[in-house]
């Protein structure tokens, strides 16, 4: 089988059909789609049942990253990729990747996405840089889960998973593991899916500005998983973690201009 894809889903009905759909229309490729729900009240379940191609798990779990690494244990595909269940394949776009993974000697491969709004509509292009585990530590996670695929024989099956207690950074902190462990990374220059920004993303939806300390408490945890990624993976030179976030904020200007640099290069 060429591909396992898991969707973890709670409530997203509204785009579940279309995330459904984009891949049940792949051709020319085998795969299963794992589909975690985790006990959604919306019309996700009835829109499920109209996709009798897909394998459908209800019930409860402690997270999108649990959801997923349910995924993993039972992922039987060569390639492995995680899609939302707000976002969607292009159309055919699986067996374009295929012919590039046949020949790759890399353990992930990622490619380009378009973000898209509520309504599917284009918002832009977004063209990802080649691996730079620097700019990827230290200014934020650029590699897009949602089109990033895993060779199940080298990291999968060696039983590498996502951490259950990251909620909102959980690709970025298994990106920076896997690049610990000297995985290969592999950019294509392919537009393999859509990131649907709608507001509620679960990267986005705490970083917006407020004065509510239940917001602001959100905030912060989310930014505490970052904080955590460049300490264990990255330049710490201090005990201090006030002194650590005067350098942190140096390295990220850097790491912006550098991720300019291998965009383009």
């Amino acid at each position: 089988m060429d591909f396992t894809i898991i969707t973890p889903s709670l409530n997203y009905g509204k785009y579940l059909a279309e995330c459904l759909f984009s891949v049940t229309e792949q051709a020319d490729v085998s795969l299963e789609h794992l589909v975690f729900d985790a006990g959604s009240t919306d019309e996700s379940a009835l829109i499920a049942s109209e996709f009798p191609e897909i394998t459908w798990f209800q019930g409860p779990d402690f997270g999108m990253s649990h959801a997923i690494n349910k995924g993993f244990d039972l992922a039987r595909g060569d390639w492995i990729i995680w899609l939302n269940a707000d976002d969607r394949l292009k159309p055919n776009v699986l067996r374009l990747v295929l012919k590039e993974l046949c020949v790759s000697d890399s353990d992930i491969v990622y490619g380009d996405y378009d973000f898209i709004n509520q309504e599917g509509e284009l918002i832009r292009f977004m063209l990802v840089p080649r691996w730079s585990n620097f700019v990827h530590v230290h200014h934020h996670c650029y590699v897009p889960s949602t089109s990033a695929f895993y060779r199940n024989k080298t990291i999968i099956s060696s039983g590498y998973r996502l951490h259950n207690e990251f909620r909102y950074v959980m690709d970025g902190e298994f990106f920076a593991r896997l690049a610990m462990h000297n995985f290969k990374f592999q950019h294509i220059n392919i537009n393999v899916a859509d990131f649907r920004m709608h507001g509620m993303n679960a990267s986005q939806r705490h970083l917006a500005v407020c004065d509510d300390i239940h917001g602001v408490l959100a905030a912060e945890r989310q930014h505490v998983e970052s904080r955590t990624i460049r300490r264990v993976y990255g330049i710490t030179l201090f005990k201090d973690p006030y002194l650590n976030g005067l350098v942190d904020g140096i390295l990220w200007i850097t790491a912006r201009f550098y991720k300019l640099i291998i965009k383009f290069t």
